[in-house]
């Protein structure tokens, strides 16, 4: 099967249709009158993906065909306030976690715990997940987090609001380099398209959820082994050794993988290696949890 990103001709909207055409979805609670949105696709053991800031499940769209086609149930959800998801009804990690444990006890419950993996900010919410609810996590595989008490890289953002046509295009492929993407080949229509939609729809505010040690503050009580995958040109998180001692000192046999070439968005700049890396971490037996 070809992972390689998609062509630059390719309409991203009927690329994004097609992987929700083929995409198992489900509703669960989030509060007491909102749902929350997840999709799977694929079968064997489980692997639930939880997306970063203003993105949705498609954050991990070069991603998912890889993992079905070595034998994996993905499991991606529209985190609360993102996507098709609700808000939570407490805008903290414990009320976002509680929707996510509600959902997972009642779409996987023969399955628990399964592996998860999270980017970014879903790095930083998987993280209280598995210390809030450790019967639901088997392992922890943390992709370019923040939360780690470390400086922030310059992070460059246009003004979009207001603009059109080639102005709001050249805004957009601004902002995707200024802190999701390295290469400026990278920045293809798909990128463009899913930075818009998903943009459009998020509404939970993360920065202090994230900022500036929200991570590091969960990590020490989680049970479950963990890992770390990084771009080598996070932008917003940079350096990636100085990120991996921090993650060290709490988790000193922690595997860290660094993607070359790839900036924040690692598992969309440079899929190939980020899924290699990735499956290899899933494949190993999980080193004993603590406790």
């Amino acid at each position: 099967m070809n992972h390689a990103p998609a062509p630059l001709e390719a309409d991203p909207a009927a690329i994004v249709a097609g992987f929700e055409r083929r995409a198992r979805r489900y509703e669960t609670p989030c509060g007491e009158h909102g749902v929350a949105v997840w999709r799977a696709w694929g079968d064997g053991p489980p692997v639930l993906l939880l997306h970063g800031s203003h993105g949705a499940w498609s954050h991990w769209i070069r991603n998912i065909d890889a993992l079905v086609a070595a034998g994996r149930t993905v499991w991606a959800p529209d985190l609360p306030g993102y996507g098709e998801s609700d808000l939570p009804p407490v805008e903290e990690h414990v009320g976002l976690a509680a929707v996510l444990a509600i959902g997972m006890r009642r779409l996987m419950t023969a399955a628990l715990p399964v592996d998860v993996v999270g980017f970014s900010f879903g790095g930083v919410l998987a993280t209280h997940l598995a210390a809030l609810y450790p019967d639901l996590v088997r392992r922890l595989i943390l992709v370019d987090v923040g939360g780690l008490g470390t400086p922030v890289g310059p992070i460059h953002m246009e003004r979009v609001r207001g603009l059109e046509g080639e102005a709001k295009r050249a805004a957009l492929r601004a902002n995707l380099l200024g802190l999701m993407l390295h290469d400026p080949a990278s920045v293809d229509e798909l990128a463009l398209h899913m930075q818009v939609e998903n943009g459009f729809r998020g509404r939970l505010k993360p920065a202090t959820l994230v900022t500036p040690d929200r991570l590091i503050e969960a990590l020490p009580r989680v049970e479950a082994p963990v890992d770390a995958i990084w771009g080598e040109y996070d932008r917003p998180h940079p350096e990636p050794h100085s990120q991996e001692a921090v993650l060290r000192r709490f988790k000193p046999d922690l595997e860290f993988r660094v993607v070359p070439g790839a900036g924040h968005w690692s598992m969309y700049e440079r899929p190939d290696a980020f899924n290699h890396a990735l499956l290899e971490m899933l494949a190993k037996s999980p080193r004993p949890r603590l406790g």
